[in-house]
Formats: C-alpha cells, sequence, structure tokens
C-alpha cells in the first residue's frame, strides 16, 4: 500500500525529470516512527537521484534540494513537502492514509505487503535453501539449531515474495566420522539398544569409539578401512549404515514436526557419491587437480599458481572429502533441480570452505555458482538445560515448554486453554526464534533461559502475548461490525504511529530479503506491538461510540493480521489464548 504514495510523489517527480514514474518509486522511502515527535512519512534523499544518474554528481547537494522542494507541489495525496539539507520529506494526507493502508489489509489480509512494487528488482525463480544439515549419531546442537531457524526464515521469506523454494536437509552421513561409527558398532554396539533409544546409543557409542581411538591407532585403521569398504560399496558395510541413517532421519522429522519445519529432501553426502568420480574426472581433464607428495590431490586456488592457496579434494587412500562431496552434490542439484540461486546457511566457521567451494565450482566452468550464497551465523553459549549440556534439539524444546508451563501456571493473567502443553511449546519455540533471529547473524550471543522467556521486553513471548490480547479483543467485539469505518476517528497520534508503521512492511520484507537477515523483520514486529499496546491502553473499543469503535476496531484488526504473518515468515505460529 506504501506504493500508493510513493507513485504519487513519482509522478510529481516524473513531469520534472521525464522519466517513467517506476523510475523513483525505489528512491523513496517510508519514515520510521519516531517517540520523540511527529515523523514526515515519506522521504527521497536527493544523493539517490545523483546516485541514479538524474541529478549531476558536481552539484551542491543542498542547493540541489532546494530547487527540486520548490518544483514539488501539494496535492491531494501530499500535504507539506519539507526540505532538509539534503533529503525531502512529505506528509500525507492522513484520512487517505487510514482508509487506503487498512482497506489493503483488510481486503487481502495474508497477501499486504507482499505485490509490492518494490520487490521487481528482486530474482524469481527457484530457490534452493539448505539448512539444519545435522550429523548423523552426533550431537543436534545450538549451531544446527540456529541453522534450522535461520534457514527456515529464509526459505519463508523466499516463498512469501513468490519464489519456487526448495527446502533441503543435507545430513552430513558420509566420511571418516561413519568409519569409525561403523568399526565401533561393530564392536560396541546392541540391536536391542538400538530399538530402545536409536540416537542415543549411536551417540553413545560413537563419543566411547572416539575417545579409543584417540589412544588406539588399529582403532583408528579399522574405522578408515570401514570407510573404504563403505565407498566401495560394500554390501555389509552399507547395509549398516543404511539402518543408521534411516533410524536418525525419523527421529529427526518427529524432532521437526514440533518445531513447524518440514523439508523437501531429505538428502545427504551419500546421495552424490556417482557424481562425485565426474567431478574429479572433470577436475582432471581442465589440468585442475594436482597430486602431492603425499599423494593427495588438491586443486591450487592461488591467483600466481604457485600452490600458495590449495585445496585438498582427495586422500591419499583414494577416499573423499567434505569439500569434494559438496562439489559433487552442487553440480547434481543443478543438474537434477535446476535452481537459479542456492543458500547455504551454516556457521561462520564453515565460510573459507564455502569461499573455495564456490571458487572451484567457477574454475569448473560452472557460472551459475555466482548465484550460490553462504549466509554465515555465529554462536550460541550457555544453551544448557537444567540436567545439564543439551544433547539433541529435543532437550531444548522440552526445556523451552516445560519452563513455558511453570511461567504459565504462576501467571494470574493466563486463559483457561484446552492444551496448555501445546500453548507453551509453541511459546517457548516463539522465544527461541526471536532470540535467535533479532540481531545480525554473525553475531554470538549469550544464552540465558529467564531473559528468552519473559514476556515483557523484546521477546517472542511478547509478540505471542500481544497477538493473542488482540485476537481477545477482536472476539470480544465479535458482534461489532468494522466492514466499513470512518477514517476520521483514526487521526490521533497513537493510531497514526501504528498506520505509519504498518506502512513500512514491504521495505522491511524487502530489506530482509536483499540482506538475507531477519532482525529487520523482528525489529519491525516487536515496534508494531508496542505501538499497537500503546493504542490498546489509551484507544478503548468497549464504551466507545459506535463509529469510533469501528475505526479502532479496524486498526487492531489489521494490525493483528500483519503481525500474524510476520510471525509466520519468521517461523512462529501465532497462538490466539495464553
Amino acid at each position: 500500500m506504501a506504493c500508493f504514495f510513493r507513485r504519487s510523489i513519482a509522478a510529481q517527480l516524473s513531469r520534472i525529470y521525464g522519466q517513467h514514474e517506476e523510475f523513483f518509486i525505489p528512491l523513496l522511502s517510508v519514515v520510521p516512527v519516531s517517540k520523540k515527535r511527529p515523523s514526515p512519512d515519506v522521504q527521497l534523499t536527493v544523493r539517490s537521484l545523483v546516485k541514479s544518474g538524474v541529478l549531476p554528481p558536481d552539484e551542491d547537494l543542498a542547493a540541489q534540494t532546494s530547487c527540486l522542494a520548490k518544483q514539488l507541489k501539494e496535492d491531494g495525496v501530499v500535504e507539506d513537502v519539507i526540505p532538509g539539507r539534503e533529503a525531502i520529506n512529505f506528509r500525507i494526507n492522513k484520512l487517505l492514509l487510514a482508509e487506503k493502508l487498512l482497506d489493503s489489509v483488510h481486503t487481502e489480509p495474508e497477501s499486504f505487503g507482499l505485490k509490492s512494487e518494490l520487490f521487481r528488482s528482486l530474482r524469481r525463480g527457484r530457490t534452493l535453501v539448505e539448512y539444519s544439515s545435522p550429523n548423523i549419531a552426533k550431537k543436534f546442537h545450538a549451531g544446527h539449531l540456529r541453522s534450522t531457524i535461520i534457514g527456515n526464515f529464509i526459505a519463508n521469506l523466499k516463498e512469501a515474495l513468490g519464489n519456487e523454494v526448495i527446502r533441503v536437509n543435507y545430513l552430513g552421513d558420509w566420511g571418516m566420522q561413519f568409519g569409525l561409527l561403523g568399526a565401533g558398532f561393530q564392536r560396541l554396539g546392541s540391536q536391542e539398544k538400538l530399538k530402545e533409544n536409536a540416537l542415543q546409543h549411536l551417540f553413545e557409542v560413537y563419543v566411547q569409539v572416539n575417545q579409543e581411538a584417540e589412544q588406539d591407532e588399529s582403532i583408528r585403521l579399522a574405522a578408515a578401512e570401514f570407510f573404504r569398504r563403505l565407498e566401495q560399496h560394500e554390501e555389509q558395510a552399507l547395509s549398516l549404515w543404511e539402518q543408521f541413517r534411516d533410524i536418525t532421519v525419523k527421529e529427526y522429522r518427529r524432532i521437526y514436526e514440533r518445531l513447524g519445519i518440514h523439508f523437501d529432501h531429505y538428502s545427504g553426502e551419500s546421495f552424490h557419491q556417482s557424481k562425485m568420480q565426474d567431478v574429479l574426472k572433470d577436475l582432471q581433464c581442465r589440468g585442475l587437480l594436482k597430486t602431492t607428495e603425499k599423494g593427495t590431490g588438491v586443486v591450487d586456488l592461488s591467483e600466481a599458481g604457485d600452490m600458495s592457496s590449495y585445496c585438498t579434494v582427495l586422500r591419499s587412500d583414494g577416499t573423499s572429502l567434505y569439500i569434494t562431496r559438496d562439489i559433487a552434490a552442487a553440480v547434481d542439484r543443478k543438474e537434477l533441480l535446476n535452481f537459479d540461486e542456492m543458500i547455504y546457511v551454516t556457521d561462520k566457521s564453515q565460510s573459507s570452505h564455502f569461499r573455495q567451494l564456490f571458487q572451484i565450482l567457477q574454475m569448473l566452468g560452472h557460472r551459475w555458482a555466482e548465484r550460490c550464497v553462504h549466509v554465515p551465523f555465529g554462536l550460541v553459549q550457555g544453551m544448557s538445560t537444567r540436567s545439564g549440556d543439551v544433547v539433541f534439539l529435543e532437550d531444548v524444546l522440552d526445556e523451552a515448554r516445560n519452563r513455558m508451563l511453570q511461567n504459565m501456571q504462576q501467571s494470574k493473567t493466563s486463559k483457561e486453554l484446552a492444551d496448555p502443553a501445546l500453548t507453551a511449546e509453541l511459546l517457548g519455540i516463539s522465544a527461541l526464534i526471536i532470540k535467535d533471529l533479532k540481531r545480525p547473524l554473525i553475531s554470538d550471543y549469550k544464552f540465558n533461559w529467564e531473559q528468552v522467556l519473559q514476556a515483557q521486553g523484546d521477546t517472542g513471548v511478547f509478540l505471542q502475548y500481544t497477538h493473542a490480547r488482540l485476537c481477545s479483543l477482536l472476539r470480544t467485539h465479535a458482534s461489532v461490525s468494522h466492514t466499513h469505518f470512518d477514517p476520521h476517528h483514526l487521526q490521533d497520534s497513537r493510531s497514526l504511529s501504528a498506520l505509519q508503521h504498518l506502512l513500512r512492511y514491504d521495505e522491511v520484507l524487502l530489506q530482509s530479503s536483499l540482506e538475507l537477515q531477519p532482525r529487520h523483520l523482528v525489529n519491525f514486529l516487536i515496534t508494531l506491538c508496542h505501538l499497537v499496546s500503546s493504542a490498546h491502553r489509551e484507544l478503548p473499543v468497549k464504551g466507545s461510540p459506535p463509529a469510533v469503535a469501528q475505526a479502532r476496531l479496524r486498526l487492531f484488526s489489521c494490525a493483528c493480521s500483519v503481525l500474524a504473518n510476520g510471525m509466520r515468515i519468521l517461523g512462529i505460529t501465532p497462538v490466539e489464548k495464553m
């Protein structure tokens, strides 16, 4: 809906400069609401006109701003043109703002902000997002939880903006650790214990054999031999590996379901074995595969061709490495799924790995590697349960649910709920998600359960609480029609602040998509909750004249819809009672 107001201003700029009005729409931005003073609504920086070639670069910006401001006129949409030093601010007709914006949300609540002309510049098509990607039989630690939450947000956002999204969970299901696990299970494993608690037993076997391997060379040799048998598809080794993988995927599906997360493909390093040989042949044919004195296969990545920087792609015994399998997976995916862009979500320690991966793909002549992106994130410290260190994701989810349930039972404002445990689970997951997504992804952060689960402050519980209060208000006044409303009743400062803020929604989604950073959307929703909570306190529906009640209900209903939409993009299921 912001585009209606941008288009009106762009039409004036079009007449002045002779460019089509579509040219100017992306240059106009909605001004964030200020707590201290009334804010203008839309801003145009003259520097953006210079950068886009409309104005010459060598003239005084203040003089250019003053000259342009004199040519802009007030009309039915623009009430005031306010020149600054290097920017021009516009105040728009607030009656028109209330009418147009709230009609737009009310008419198409689920698609509000998603049809904006701002998104015309975005690349559409098929987006493949690889995220979560835990290693079979290892700890599903906080890093995998971060990858899961972040990747789900990116997939949701891309889908909301019109991309066809393929969600891939690329399991760590190959490599030398499976040599260790296979060799260890043959000595220490029990099929009976697998039936009782499969993941826990595999994890215990892996930990024990890993410790033994540090002291015992024969175990390391047995592990290398088991992995060699795996790569040669020896039947007994392959059968045991398939059993481990099937058990793990089945268990992970159940846990992801609790998070409300699904994947289109559970693939893994093992899926691309046949393609790996093709990749090695391609590297060899192009003269890129070198053999070192130790017998390892490497690719020279140095600019000078002096091996000052290289990547190992083959061990001396002929077995593959993580990077080899990732190259094969990328080529395989392009052939099978024909993606337009591919996004990897892993922790920042793997940044160098992905730089090498993308460089080797380009050296192999795959120009689409330019459309591959790594989204790195920082580490989480202090995420542990009351019983000790987190082992699996399920421990984190149980802890969040149990603590939230305890908080709800102690709260005097909690409502009667059909399923308190389910509500507590949804609130706990909301808390985890907002804590994780509210800062730059690259940042490390310390985890504190008490802070995360607070209903006050900028938390996931606060978002859910605000949404539930709005739902309660709308239920209470369900008999009051707000199909038609008079925008004159929404001209107070509280209503206007909320309306001005809602006007920014499409810009926030665009910024989130361009940067693949969720914090912009999180901050938008938190500010919306503060503005709506303030309006809810100061603008009662009960006891107000019918026309005033109708207008306020329309505002609260639309704010509730946008809040729910934004939460779903973040991966949060909105609750209607708590």
